[in-house]
């Protein structure tokens, strides 16, 4: 009998060792092509989704009774919205209740789920389970190897070379059909609960209603706001300048030393006053954006930030006034909140116009967790938008980083 040594220490046992970050070398090393591992990853994907298909319609048959419910059958439905979107790289809006639409939903999903997912289903589990008849042979010597035929296998050379075809036809199949079909499938099921257009214009009536009585608050609040800033600042200031002044009137005639000594008091109370008028006129319109446009005053406010920031501003051509006070009081609002509340080493502000469409991009690499629902000024950012029929997006998961997306219609 032969003897057999074994190394006494293996250094490196597999494939060779290549850095993450290099993928192309790995791809090439191992030899996977992009594009085929971008086909499996896209065959893997589509087949999950209709296996998930598949359970969800058994589901649905078994809890029908149930999901006849309306208040049941919304997120039902909506889950499956949502992952249709996923499937197809949508992002899905949530949509208001519509019974009608579900009821078509829940009938449409078990017609087209059942024999999606049973596809699917036969599919993936015969490329799992032709490795084992391979191995197996013997106990399944007429395994229908082929779609369209049967073959007695009788050896190892015919278990293998067959088990090889079956891998490669049913790979190809898979490769070919499963793909389009997840899609059409996701099409369809965003289709059936796609809103009508009197739901669609229903939600818009409520969105601007909603949007109207948030403006009609804010500007309350603001004239609040600058009523008191003026009451409480300035009026206070003019109030002690009249009264030094009638002060060193009397005084003027049996008094001069003191009646200078209360001008110099009044016209240094005047010069506090304008500035407290100032800043309260910079609220309401910065005249920073009156000289200097909107590509000047945000890359002054981004000078004079609390953190490191950085700025790229691309052309922009005319914008409307409100759309400039907007764009700059929300970035304003958001470097603030990045220098106060964030943790942040550096932030960024990044502004484009794409058509009559105004971006705002503004990031920090702080710790996260920002919410516009806890009544910070992320709130009146977002009401500011809303105002003008913009939107604002806020993605900041714990640990960061935070990135706050706001658009506005310029025509």
């Amino acid at each position: 009998m032969p003897t057999v040594s074994w190394p006494s220490r293996v250094d490196h046992v597999g494939p060779p060792t290549i850095p993450l970050h290099d993928k192309g070398k790995a791809r090439q090393v191992l030899g996977i092509p992009g594009a085929a591992r971008a086909r499996w990853l896209r065959t893997w994907r589509s087949g999950r989704y209709l296996l998930g298909t598949l359970v969800a319609t058994t589901v649905t048959l078994a809890a029908a009774p149930l999901l006849c419910i309306p208040s049941l059958a919304q997120p039902w439905t909506e889950q499956h919205r949502r992952r249709a979107g996923m499937q197809l790289g949508q992002s899905v809006e949530p949509r208001p209740r519509a019974s009608r639409r579900n009821l078509v939903w829940l009938l449409t999903q078990v017609v087209t789920g059942l024999p999606a997912g049973a596809v699917a289903l036969i599919f993936l589990g015969s490329l799992l389970l032709t490795p084992l008849i391979t191995v197996l042979w013997w106990a399944f010597p007429t395994a229908p190897w082929l779609p369209v035929f049967s073959v007695r296998i009788t050896d190892w050379g015919t278990a293998l070379s067959l088990g090889l075809l079956n891998l490669v036809v049913l790979a190809g199949l898979a490769t070919t059909g499963l793909p389009p079909l997840a899609r059409a499938h996701a099409r369809c099921c965003l289709a059936v609960l796609a809103p009508s257009p009197a739901e669609q214009l229903a939600e818009r009536v409520t969105e601007l209603t909603q949007t109207r009585t948030d403006v009609l608050q804010a500007h309350s609040a603001e004239l609040r706001r600058i009523e008191r800033d003026l009451h409480d600042g300035t009026q206070a200031r003019l109030v002690a300048i009249a009264m030094r002044l009638a002060v060193a009137g009397e005084s003027l005639s049996d008094d001069p030393e003191t009646a200078a000594v209360l001008v110099r008091q009044a016209q240094a109370e005047t010069e506090d006053a304008m500035t407290e008028l100032r800043s309260v006129i910079r609220t309401i319109y910065p005249p920073v954006l009156a000289d200097l446009g909107l590509s000047g005053a945000l890359s002054t406010l981004t000078a004079r930030a609390g953190i490191p920031a950085r700025i790229d501003i691309g052309p922009l051509g005319e914008i409307p006034a409100a759309v400039e006070a907007v764009a700059y009081f929300a970035v304003a609002e958001a470097l603030a909140n990045i220098a106060r509340h964030s943790r942040a080493t550096q932030a960024s502000v990044r502004v484009t116009r794409d058509g009559a469409m105004l971006c705002a991009e503004i990031a920090d690499d702080g710790t996260g967790g920002a919410d516009a629902a806890r009544g910070s000024g992320l709130d009146g950012m977002r009401r500011r938008a809303a105002a003008l029929d913009g939107t604002m997006k806020i993605s900041s998961p714990p640990g960061g980083p935070t990135v706050i997306t706001l658009e506005l219609p310029c025509a």
